[in-house]
This record gives structure tokens, sequence and C-alpha cells, in this order.
């Protein structure tokens, strides 16, 4: 099956990280990341689709963190 994610976060270290980790599992970037700008908060954020082949069939229990 394939499983998708959407990684957001503030444009910092902790953000770069976390995709940095999920690429490091196995994931793979789909797209382009993308940027927006939070006028609240005066940042940007992040956002960066992942795909991952793994074995299996799709539930509502699968947990994507797992992988």
């Amino acid at each position: 099956m394939k499983l998708y994610r959407y990684l957001t976060g503030p444009d910092d270290t902790a953000f770069c990280k976390r995709v940095s980790a999920a690429l490091n599992k196995g994931w793979q970037l789909h797209g382009a990341p993308t940027l927006t700008f939070d006028p609240v908060q005066g940042r940007v954020i992040c956002g960066q689709a992942i795909v991952k082949e793994v074995p299996g069939e799709w539930s509502d229990e699968v947990n994507l963190s797992d992988h």
C-alpha cells in the first residue's frame, strides 16, 4: 500500500529535522514544499508531502507514524 503524509510546521531547524527523520525511515518527498506566512505569529510555515510504499492493505487503523 502507498502511504501519504503532509508534514507542516514553522520554517525552522525542527521542521527540517522532522523531514530528515522521515526520509531516513524510507519516506520520499512528493512534490515541492509549500510556504505560507502566518501574520498572527509573524512566521513562515512550511509544508512537505511525503509518501512511502509498504506491505499490507489500507485500513483506518493504520498508524502512519509507525512507518
